[in-house]
This record gives C-alpha cells, sequence and structure tokens, in this order.
C-alpha cells in the first residue's frame, strides 16, 4: 500500500514536473500583432503603422527608462527582485483585503504573473490565478528578471488603443526619450493599473490621486528627495494624447506593406530628412503654380548606398489626388537621364573617346529621326559636350553603334528592375525616354557609379558592370560641365561644391528629372504630376535642378573625385576629331587609354590633297604641279552646321576646274533631309489638316545657287540657306536638285498618315 503510494506520488510529481517544464510556449506572444516601427539610424522614430488588431503596439522594447522602472516595481511588484515569480506575502495580503472589503480589491499578482496573464488572455478566475501562479515559476526559470519586466513593459495597456511602454511614451509625452521627469514616470507606472477606467482624458482627478500617492511611495522608498517629490506633485498631468511621427511617411509605408509588424532601423537621418522635407515643401509650394503637384527626392549615400534621406512624394498635408503614390518607387519615363551611362558604356568598350566627333545633323535612323531640344544642330560635337549639352541625335547615333540590346541588359545588371519588356522589344527611343525608371534605383544606380570609382581596385573589387576607372571619371567630368540653372559659372569658383549632374525631360513635358553626384552623395529629384498629366514649360533644369541643389547645399562639403592613377599605356588622338590618331593627323595629343581600348579606326577627318601651287584651289587634274597638305575636313552634311558655330574652320578651297562630279571623291552637295527611302510621318495640324515638312541641304559653298525639283514639278531655287518647306500628299514622292555647276543629287521617301 505504501508502495503504491509511493508510486503514485512519483507519477503526480513527475507528470508535474514535465508540465512544469512545457508549460511555456516557445514565444509568449506569438499570436500578438505588433505595429510596423521604422526607425532612422540612430533609432529615432521616423514613423509607425497601427497594429491588425487596431493598436499601437510596437515590438518588445529592449530598454525601460530608468525612473518609469523604479516606479512602475514600487507600484506593482515592490518585491520583484526577490521572488520566484509568486509571492506568497501579495497573495496572502490580498485575499485579506478581498474578504474584508467583501470583493476583489486586490489581487495579488506579481509582474511574472501577470506576464502570464497579458499572454493568455481569457476570463479571470480562481483557476487562471493558479494557473498563472505555476506558469511564472516556469518564467523565472527560462527568462532573466529584466527580460520578465520588458515583456511586461511592452505588453502592457496603457489606456484606449495604447499597449506597451514604447507607444506610451509616443502617445503621452511625444517622444521617445528616456530623460521622463518623476511625475511622467509615475504616471505612466499607474495607467497600466486600470486602463479602461483611469486614462489621461478620463477620470483625471483618480489618475492624479493615484499619481501622487506612488510619489510618496517613491519618496518614502528613497528614490527621491523632498523637493524632486513636491516639484513632481505639482506638475501637470499629460494631457491628450500625441499624434505619432510623420516622417518620410511613404518609405514607412513601404516597411508597413514589405516588413509588417517588425521594427526597422534605416540609414535615414532624422535631421537631415527634417531640413529635405523643409526644402521639398517650400519648393512644392512654388512649383504648383506653374502646374506641377507632385515632387520626390531621395539621397544615396555613395559608401552605404542606402538612402539618408526620403520623400516619396511632397506637402503630404495638401489634399489632392496622387498624394499617397510613392514617386521615389514608381517607373516614369526617364527622359535623357540615361545619356550618361551610355556614355560611360561606350568610354568602357573602347567604342568611343571622351573628345571623339560624334555626328550631329538632321538623321533619319530607320524611321526615328529625333531632333535636339533646342531644334538646332552642330554638325559635329565631341562626345563629352554631347553629354553635357544632352543632344539627341548624338547619342541615339551612340547608342545605334553600342547596340539596343546590350545597353538594356546592362542597365539591369546595373540594378534597374524597370525594364520589364524583353531587351528586344526597346528601340533607340530607349535613351530619349522610350522607357520608364524609378527615382530610387536610377539614383542609386549613379551612387554605385561613384562607390566602385573610389574603391582600391575597381576592376577587380568593384562587381559593378560600369567599372572602368578612366570611364566612370570622363563621365563625371562631363556631367561636371553641365551649367547650373542660376547660370554662375560655378566652375570658377573654388568654394561651390563641385557636382556631377544630369536633367531629363519625358515626352509631353510628364516628368522633369535632376541627379546630382557628389564623391560622397547621390541626390536625385523628380517634379510633375502622379496621374501622368504634362505641365507646360516643365523641364528638368529649370524645375528639379533648383531643387537638387538646394538639397545639395544641405550636405557636408566633398573634394571633387581624385584623378585616376597614370597608367603607363597611353594613345595618341587628333586634336581635332578626338579620334585615334592616323598617319594624316598634323596635331595630335596623348591621353591615357582606358581598359579596354584595342586597336581600332583612326581618325576618318585627317586626309591629304592636292593643292595649287598658290593654294588657293584643289586640284583634280594631276598633269600641272601641286602641292600636298594633310587637313582637317568634315562631310558637307557635317560641315554645314560645323562651321556656324566654329568659325575657324576652314573649308577646302574650291576646285580649280570643273570635273566630272565622278570625279569627286566626296560630292560637296548632300540632302540632308530627308534620307533616301525614309519613311515620314506627317502630323495633323490644330485645324485637322497636314502639317509640312521642311527639307533640307548642305553645300560646301553655300553662297552657290541650288534650283529643286519634286516629283519632276521646279519648286524654286535657295541660296546661302538651303531649305525648304513642302506640302505633300501621301505617297512615294522623290526631290531632285542641281546647282549651278552642274551637280545632283536626289532623295526618294515615302509620306504617311
Amino acid at each position: 500500500m505504501r508502495t503504491n503510494i509511493r508510486y503514485i506520488i512519483c507519477c503526480t510529481a513527475s507528470w508535474v514536473l514535465l508540465l512544469w517544464i512545457f508549460c511555456l510556449p516557445k514565444d509568449l506572444f506569438d499570436d500578438v500583432s505588433y505595429s510596423t516601427v521604422v526607425e532612422d539610424c540612430n533609432g529615432r522614430l521616423l514613423g509607425a503603422r497601427i497594429a491588425d488588431d487596431g493598436q499601437w503596439r510596437f515590438p518588445a522594447c529592449d530598454s525601460l527608462p530608468e525612473k518609469f522602472e523604479t516606479a512602475l516595481i514600487e507600484f506593482e511588484d515592490r518585491r520583484f527582485y526577490q521572488h520566484g515569480g509568486v509571492s506568497l506575502r501579495s497573495l496572502s495580503r490580498a485575499l485579506l483585503q478581498n474578504i474584508r472589503n467583501g470583493r476583489i480589491v486586490s489581487g495579488g499578482s506579481t509582474l511574472s504573473m501577470q506576464v502570464i496573464r497579458l499572454s493568455r488572455g481569457g476570463d479571470r478566475n480562481l483557476w487562471t490565478k493558479l494557473v498563472e501562479c505555476f506558469m511564472a515559476t516556469r518564467l523565472e526559470a527560462r527568462y532573466s528578471k529584466d527580460e520578465i519586466l520588458r515583456m511586461y513593459a511592452s505588453h502592457a495597456p496603457f489606456g484606449g488603443n495604447v499597449v506597451g511602454i514604447d507607444a506610451a511614451l509616443w502617445r503621452y509625452l511625444g517622444s521617445d526619450e528616456c530623460e521622463m521627469s518623476w511625475a511622467e514616470a509615475a504616471t505612466l507606472a499607474v495607467l497600466q493599473n486600470a486602463p479602461s477606467v483611469i486614462t489621461p482624458s478620463k477620470n483625471r482627478d483618480a489618475l492624479l490621486a493615484k499619481r501622487n500617492r506612488l510619489l510618496a511611495r517613491l519618496y518614502e522608498g528613497g528614490h527621491m528627495t523632498e523637493d524632486e517629490c513636491a516639484l513632481a506633485m505639482d506638475e501637470p498631468l499629460i494631457d491628450q494624447p500625441y499624434a505619432m511621427p510623420q516622417h518620410a511617411p511613404h518609405l514607412v509605408e513601404w516597411h508597413n506593406k514589405h516588413n509588417h509588424g517588425e521594427k526597422v532601423r534605416t540609414h535615414i537621418d532624422l535631421d537631415l530628412q527634417r531640413q529635405v522635407d523643409d526644402v521639398i515643401t517650400r519648393w512644392s509650394h512654388e512649383l504648383r503654380l506653374c502646374g506641377a503637384h507632385d515632387l520626390a527626392a531621395v539621397i544615396i549615400d555613395v559608401k552605404t548606398g542606402e538612402p539618408v534621406a526620403y520623400c516619396g512624394n511632397a506637402d503630404m498635408d495638401y489634399e489632392r489626388a496622387g498624394r499617397w503614390v510613392d514617386i521615389a518607387r514608381s517607373p516614369r519615363s526617364s527622359g535623357s537621364i540615361l545619356k550618361p551611362l551610355l556614355y560611360c558604356a561606350a568610354l568602357q568598350e573602347g567604342q568611343i573617346l571622351p573628345q571623339m566627333l560624334l555626328s550631329d545633323i538632321p538623321t533619319d535612323f530607320g524611321g526615328f529621326a529625333p531632333k535636339n531640344y533646342n531644334g538646332t544642330f552642330q554638325g559635329a560635337v565631341p562626345a563629352d559636350d554631347a553629354i553635357a549639352q544632352s543632344l539627341n541625335v548624338p547619342c541615339v547615333g551612340m547608342l545605334k553603334d553600342y547596340g539596343v540590346m546590350k545597353f538594356v541588359e546592362t542597365l539591369k545588371d546595373c540594378g534597374i528592375t524597370t525594364f520589364n519588356a524583353p531587351a528586344s522589344k526597346y528601340g533607340l527611343s530607349v535613351i530619349l525616354g522610350g522607357a520608364e525608371v524609378n527615382l530610387l534605383e536610377i539614383t542609386k544606380l549613379y551612387a554605385d557609379m561613384a562607390a566602385c570609382y573610389q574603391t582600391v581596385d575597381s576592376t577587380e573589387n568593384c562587381n559593378f558592370p560600369l567599372n572602368d576607372k578612366m570611364a566612370l571619371y570622363h563621365t563625371f567630368e562631363a556631367m561636371r560641365k553641365v551649367n547650373r540653372p542660376d547660370e554662375l559659372d560655378w566652375r570658377r569658383v573654388s568654394s561651390v561644391q563641385n557636382v556631377a549632374w544630369k536633367t531629363g525631360t519625358s515626352y509631353g513635358s510628364r516628368d522633369a528629372w535632376a541627379i546630382g553626384l557628389t564623391p560622397d552623395y547621390a541626390v536625385g529629384v523628380w517634379v510633375g504630376n502622379a496621374d501622368g498629366s504634362g505641365t507646360p514649360n516643365l523641364t528638368g533644369a529649370r524645375t528639379a535642378g533648383p531643387v537638387m541643389f538646394d538639397l545639395i547645399g544641405l550636405l557636408p562639403f566633398s573634394h571633387w573625385f581624385d584623378k585616376p592613377e597614370h597608367k603607363p599605356r597611353h594613345i595618341r588622338v587628333c586634336k581635332h576629331s578626338g579620334h585615334r590618331a592616323g598617319k594624316y593627323c598634323t596635331e595630335t595629343r596623348s591621353i591615357q587609354a582606358f581598359e579596354s581600348t584595342t586597336e581600332g579606326p583612326v581618325c576618318p577627318y585627317c586626309h591629304p590633297v592636292h593643292l595649287s601651287l598658290d593654294g588657293r584651289y584643289r586640284i583634280i587634274d594631276r598633269s600641272e604641279p601641286t602641292i600636298t597638305k594633310n587637313v582637317f575636313t568634315l562631310p558637307p552634311s557635317m560641315e554645314h552646321y560645323y562651321k556656324k558655330i566654329h568659325p575657324e574652320y576652314v573649308s577646302l578651297p574650291p576646285v580649280k576646274a570643273n570635273p566630272h562630279q565622278a570625279n569627286f571623291q566626296e560630292s560637296p552637295m548632300k540632302i540632308l533631309y530627308p534620307s533616301k527611302g525614309s519613311i515620314i510621318k506627317i502630323p495633323r495640324q490644330l485645324d485637322g489638316n497636314n502639317g509640312r515638312i521642311t527639307c533640307s541641304v548642305a553645300h560646301s559653298n553655300p553662297s552657290i545657287e541650288v534650283f529643286w525639283h519634286c516629283d519632276g514639278s521646279y519648286l524654286g531655287a535657295t541660296q546661302d540657306i538651303h531649305s525648304m518647306t513642302l506640302d505633300l500628299s501621301t505617297g512615294n514622292h522623290t526631290i531632285s536638285i542641281v546647282d549651278t555647276e552642274g551637280l545632283t543629287a536626289s532623295t526618294n521617301f515615302i509620306v504617311v498618315d
């Protein structure tokens, strides 16, 4: 009998022990939903989103304000650090008080028991009290006292929909600073005792009385002096709840979607973010007058590649349909913002050199005939100037030579995710805004270029696709040549921040871009309307550029990029054309070779010519004495525009005789537009009628008279400026021209609706 009793006792004890060991779940609050909390790089709150159950409940805190911890223990569980989860003294005292009052006035629960109650929920009765006691002892065995205290403070209700000390600090004190007053600490300590009855907005007299009683106990316990106690009791109660901070609201919303219910530490600098918000708000008021209602900006730290300031859209207080659209992550037409990337890629591949002349004349690229923004042409322009001036025609030609598919794949490898279509679907217009990018990615791409350049050995230690240091440096230099919006010749002012920057404007004036780059930061700005509507006179230089420079003014001064280390290999280039020097180039200079520079075509514009002894005429017929001279000349189509802005350019002298056209190495006359075989779509005018096309001809001798014919009909003659505007029906057409020396040229083209 005695053995059986012992066996039963042992079995019971074993089962109780097993139950005790496994009575706690792995996570006490695994079914609790939390608010999404987003902090800056120093742990300061940027913003938060309410939990799924409608409570402001921040994820468990890492530490407690010292005064609040002292007040909480004094109020709730004075012997917290002495008991093992259950205080028999407290339970006995509570039992006597309840019997004496004939109702429950005290529970006698320790903080450990209250943690169990908060995690389990449900009704409160004698059985649940016993369960709480049992589980509280296990809690004490698993966690430290500090962990239990933080667990309680993180999940205790503080009135209304405020749960946990971190949320309470923001809702009731408007800050998460740990330096709170004794009066504030005592108020928060008593709030969670009866949160449904006493709040800062309800039963304030009762709340004040409870607070002051606790302050008296803190004084009696030696936690404060008599003067501190008196001052604390005189301090007014906390008032109505504060609103949660709303810094970088679009970034907070993004994290709420992707890191829901978590506490996220970002790289945002709150001090800088506040300054950026002020600048953006000021500019948004001004830009609204111009019809642009949305404005976004990001600042990327080059070293980390992460944003230190983020404005997804401006002035959230201004009621408008698109204010919650996060423009910083929304795909928008790129305009010209991709041109420096193409320039860098072409340099890296060895397809161009920094000052190589590129064609800038009216050109039809298989039905695509781009024009420069200002409607003019320069004939030939150095590649770096083409980027600095954002010329469309040279950049389209550069893209044609580089390859559209190759360029698109390069951008994807650089981190652009908005090119959703296959690379083969993109045409030459991709460089002029025919594809979409978002502000965050394109700004980060430029930041990655700066980061890659500043690695010890970019070709080995940088995985970024655009990693040739010489190519990167020349790209930055080309971007640095862009003039600033205030028209200041800032390159002459040493105290002014050096900035590599680029603007872009999409078709229809829907998107205005500006990207600025220093060795330490990349700043991106977008201006426009979230609904995609256009705005008259909206350009990157006039609208986004000034905003970008104001933001750069907030940043620490950065010294310009150091020049690449000396490379032993150099190449000779033509001083006139920028191409690799050939045997006919009389003036050359030396430049550092690029990683991918290979032996390739030499300058095509320097060649020998035979002149009369006095140098006044070109000689075709070698029967008379001549002198041979190496000269730099451009084709007539390029020369026509080039010499208008380059008065130092010397054209070839005229031919002495009047030879047959076939004897010319290159015709001095050429039809610039339309090109042979082109398909021309004539837009309709406002009155519904078809528009007109302007045909143009280049002649090495502008003063000569040129006669025009279309489809066999004489049109007229031109001199000096060889252009003619025509009304043409749809269908096939032929234009023929002839000059007074008998030279002829013709072109066939198709006009479509």
